[in-house]
């Protein structure tokens, strides 16, 4: 006879913040596919989370999403293919390139920031706008702390 343990106690932070950010990541491409986005998968979200990679090294982008360099410019030379960005010159020091968003590029993060609106719109309905604006600002506060000083 096989039992599970019960969980030791109530849901941690983590856990708490992970559910709703999975939620909001599978909205994100369910509402990009079905805006004609359907050559974008999962991995391709790394690259395009805010604030974007648009004037980025890709080392300062894997440094960002926490990827290495290689996993990064794998799925960049993908999403370079699809149209969605271009790597060039960067014109301060020729030895690297700079990530530049391309017309699809842009257009797909104003649907990506579409998207996400309406999961926010739902969300605030749900929990009330007071508790949606109070949740927001405890979010900023929180992000900013775990950023550590600039």
């Amino acid at each position: 006879m096989i039992t599970h343990a019960q969980p030791p106690g109530p849901p941690l932070i983590g856990a708490l913040l992970r559910v709703p950010w999975e939620v909001v990541r599978e909205r994100m491409l369910a509402g990009l596919h079905a805006r004609g986005f359907t050559d974008l998968h999962a991995a391709h979200l790394n690259v395009l989370q805010y604030p974007g990679p648009d004037g980025l090294r890709p080392s300062e982008l894997a440094a960002q999403t926490r990827m290495t360099k290689q996993a990064v410019n794998y799925l960049l030379g993908q999403m370079e293919r699809l149209g969605y960005l271009e790597r060039r010159d960067d014109p301060a020091d020729q030895r690297f390139k700079r990530i530049h968003l391309t017309r699809r590029g842009h257009r797909v993060i104003r649907a990506i920031r579409a998207v996400v609106g309406e999961v926010e719109a739902e969300w605030e309905q749900e929990l009330g706008p007071h508790s949606f604006a109070e949740l927001r600002e405890l979010l900023v506060r929180l992000s900013s702390l775990a950023a550590g000083p600039t």
